[in-house]
């Protein structure tokens, strides 16, 4: 039931600067809870970011606290991730995603089995 779509990957050196977008679409609206998730060759996809979108909190993943910030335009059914501070670390393949429920966000972040829509992916590199 959603349709989702990544774009604003690419190449950055450390220090810099990439803000990605996630354009959904279900039906008319987003779902209630938006997320960014990113998996590099050989290792775990793991949760970056969580926006929920009828109030705007936001969950972040430990390694991107203070560096990444999530954010929602609701007119446009837009999420983005804005990064900054860049490491070499950060360089994966990321993921927008969508669940069928979304958890209270005291929880924190849900596991990947609770994500049942992705994205294509958009690629973020970061050289040293």
């Amino acid at each position: 039931q959603v349709q989702l779509m990544e774009s604003g990957g690419g190449s950055v050196e450390t220090g810099g600067s990439l803000r990605l977008s996630c354009v959904a679409s279900e039906y008319t609206r987003i779902s209630n809870c938006m997320g960014w998730f990113r998996q590099a060759p050989g290792k775990e996809r793991e949760g970056v970011a969580i926006i929920y979108t009828g109030d705007g909190e936001t969950l972040y993943g430990d390694s991107v606290k203070g560096r990444f910030t999530i954010s929602q335009d609701n007119a446009k059914n837009t999420v983005s991730l804005q990064m900054s501070s860049l490491r070499p670390e950060d360089t994966a393949m990321y993921y927008c995603a969508a669940p069928e429920y979304c958890a209270p966000a005291r929880y924190g972040i849900m596991n990947l089995p609770d994500w049942g829509v992705w994205g294509q992916g958009t690629q973020v590199t970061v050289s040293s």
